[in-house]
């Protein structure tokens, strides 16, 4: 007999005669005529009521199965008398697939995320943490759903890189060399012959395949050897890099909102019982918001506007807001929460702050960088229009004193058939917080890497 999962027998539109479901033990119940299992195999959030008859054979395989315990059931798929779902399976056997042993940690009652970081391989059998990666993995899809729609091509960009993309020089280094060597010339001796990192971007590589391909995109794992133990940092996150040809701020601008909105609007047609789930015990406004996100026309507002905004708010700031200064999360969540109430694009950012590839206004003070801000988490995505000018480039190297031979390749794309052209990185973990209200960036990723923290 064919499995079936446990979403596919609460959506069938008619009873079985016999189903085989497998799944594990959330909770049982016992009386002298049946006992009661509940039963969960990952596909959905709801759980599968199964009957066990006192009299059926299958009773007598109950034994000391309790929460944890992996069972398999077949049975006839009937209408449920009791509230909260239209199906149940009557038991006529029953297997042990896997015990679980007495301690086993998820027993019936409320634990903290905390305790579950500590527990991050059993952590998804919670109904919490399994909405979270279901949708983790929905969005996933919806990603690569909405730039294939739209004609882009899917990049593969390296891991391990011999350039820092943001020339801040928070990276993991890569090496085989032995702890404690030390010589001038040290990296000639290494397995690349030069200094290697893990990659913080692949906005550099992805560049040079939209001057190509025209339209690509890039979506995997980045790495920051940042020290930073808050709950918006991990030393390894996923970004979404989308490239464009031909293209300038504004359709730079015009994909960012598009393809927000497309996410939202995916999940709320595809996700609806565990989006519920975090509205109901996580955040009571999120499907308001949510609604927002998907279907709002997003405010577009110059960073010298944006400033004196908070300016003339009369909420205290933590840090002073002065034109020039990079703007904190609390000045970004303030102009989309509580000034415009919806995602707002601040762009035009003074060039002090901003990168040195992000190309410079004709004021010679800003660059054309944008910054896509929602509800929650501030800056989601962070983009600019490229700086295709050769000259212009290379004078912002030296302005930042950085040298020019590790982007030979990347000036290269400047002297060959230059086109203006824009991109994004979308922080896929700080989505995932602004979709289901979850505030820290621990619990929106497998097994998060933090400072002190390798496990699992």
């Amino acid at each position: 007999m064919q499995r079936i999962r446990i979403k596919q027998a609460l959506n069938a539109e008619a009873g079985m005669d016999q189903a085989l479901v497998k799944g594990w033990v959330r909770t049982r119940r016992d009386s002298k005529a049946f006992s009661f299992l509940e039963i969960n195999d990952g596909s959905c959030l709801k759980n599968l009521q199964v009957i066990v008859d006192a009299d059926s054979p299958a009773y007598g395989n109950l034994g000391e199965i309790t929460t944890g315990y992996a069972v398999a059931v077949t049975g006839s798929l009937v209408e449920s008398p009791g509230k909260g779902q239209k199906w149940e399976l009557k038991a006529d056997s029953l297997s042990l697939v896997g015990e679980a042993d007495k301690d086993f940690p998820l027993q019936k009652k409320r634990h903290t995320d905390e305790f579950l970081r500590g527990i991050a391989h059993l952590r998804p059998r919670t109904n919490k943490f399994g909405a979270i990666f279901r949708i983790r993995s929905e969005v996933s899809y919806a990603v690569h759903k909405f730039f294939r729609d739209r004609g882009f091509f899917y990049v593969h960009t390296p891991i391990i890189t011999g350039s820092d993309a943001e020339g801040a020089g928070e990276m993991f280094r890569v090496t085989t060399l032995e702890p404690g060597r030390a010589g001038e010339d040290l990296f000639s001796e290494d397995f690349f012959g030069k200094e290697a990192g893990l990659t913080v971007s692949g906005q550099l590589e992805a560049e040079t395949f939209a001057t190509s391909l025209g339209n690509v995109y890039t979506f995997g794992p980045t790495f920051r050897a940042e020290n930073s133990n808050t709950p918006r940092h991990a030393a390894e996150f996923w970004m979404i890099e989308p490239e464009m040809a031909f293209a300038d701020l504004n359709d730079n601008m015009d994909l960012g909102e598009d393809m927000v909105k497309y996410m939202v609007g995916h999940l709320l047609d595809n996700c609806a019982d565990d989006l519920e789930l975090f509205a109901k015990f996580v955040d009571k406004t999120l499907m308001p918001t949510l609604e927002t996100m998907a279907k709002a026309d997003y405010v577009r507002l110059p960073y010298t506007e944006a400033v004196e905004v908070l300016k003339a708010s009369d909420k205290k700031f933590e840090f002073p807001v002065e034109w020039g200064m990079d703007m904190q999360t609390e000045h970004e969540r303030y102009l989309c929460e509580d000034h415009f109430k919806k995602p707002v694009i601040v762009y035009d950012y003074p060039k002090e702050i901003k990168a040195f590839y992000m190309r410079l206004n004709d004021d010679d003070r800003t660059v054309g960088a944008m910054d896509l801000l929602v509800p929650r988490v501030g800056e989601l995505i962070g983009g600019s229009q490229r700086e295709e000018r050769l000259d212009v480039l290379k004078k912002r190297l030296e302005e930042l004193e950085m040298e020019e031979a590790p982007y030979w390749w990347y000036l290269d794309l400047r002297r060959y058939g230059s086109v203006p052209h824009s991109g994004f990185g979308l922080g896929f973990e700080r989505f995932l917080m602004a979709v289901t209200g979850v505030t820290n960036i621990r619990d929106v990723i497998p097994f998060p890497r933090t400072p002190k923290h390798l496990e699992f």
